[in-house]
């Protein structure tokens, strides 16, 4: 008779979870200090071109990870776990970091641009509060299209000011304002990001209301 051991138990149930697609997700989350650290020198463009080329391997990999998952029937409730927070724990690092070294500026609205990473990382937390409300309840919220695009301009906003700063030389002139074009497409696309984060927030804490006594 084959016997059992909690340690050998322990090992099986971690292989078992550790998945591929769960393994590309807890890359994303190991990799976060890294693109920090690329990201830390403003005037270091061969580190930005680096931080841009590992930020894009990030977004490959969390677009696979989800792939996979379904692919294969493996989503499992780590996954499901840890997706979202890789996503977040990126998403904030960028905006702080860029925020710490003075690229979230601009013409025109100078530090104000700040604001709209402000509104994403507000967001990104009420809503995790919200989701942590939900289901507690048993009331799952599902992703709307509007969330999707809001994802989307935010993964752009956020590579387009890395590019930016590993390509200082890429400029136009908008009137008499010398502006670098991934900087400024990074900044209007925040900003978009930071509209569809406001009315797709507005609508997670109206069906968050209906549940509330």
């Amino acid at each position: 008779m084959q016997h059992f051991f909690p340690g050998r138990f322990v090992a099986m149930a971690c292989c078992a979870m550790l998945t591929l697609p769960n393994l590309l997700t807890l890359s994303r989350i190991l990799t976060v200090p890294v693109l920090a650290a690329l990201l830390w020198w403003p005037g270091w463009q061969l580190g930005y071109a680096i931080g841009f080329c590992v930020y894009c391997l990030m977004g490959i990999t969390d677009y696979f990870d989800g792939y996979l998952a379904r692919a294969q029937g493996a989503v499992s409730r780590l996954g499901m776990f840890l997706d979202p927070i890789a996503d977040k724990i990126m998403v904030a690092a960028v905006i702080l970091v860029l925020t710490a070294q003075g690229v979230l500026t601009g013409p025109f609205a100078g530090d104000m641009h700040v604001i709209a990473g402000l509104i994403i990382l507000v967001r990104e937390i009420a809503v995790s509060g919200l989701r942590e409300f939900l289901g507690g309840i048993q009331v799952s919220v599902p992703v709307s299209k509007l969330a999707k695009w809001k994802t989307t301009f935010q993964l752009i906003a956020l590579g387009a000011l890395i590019l930016g700063e590993a390509m200082p030389w890429w400029n136009v002139m908008l009137g008499n304002v010398i502006a670098n074009v991934p900087h400024t497409v990074g900044l209007v696309t925040l900003w978009g990001a930071a509209i569809f984060t406001l009315i797709t927030g507005w609508d997670y804490l109206r069906i968050g209301l209906k549940h509330m006594d």
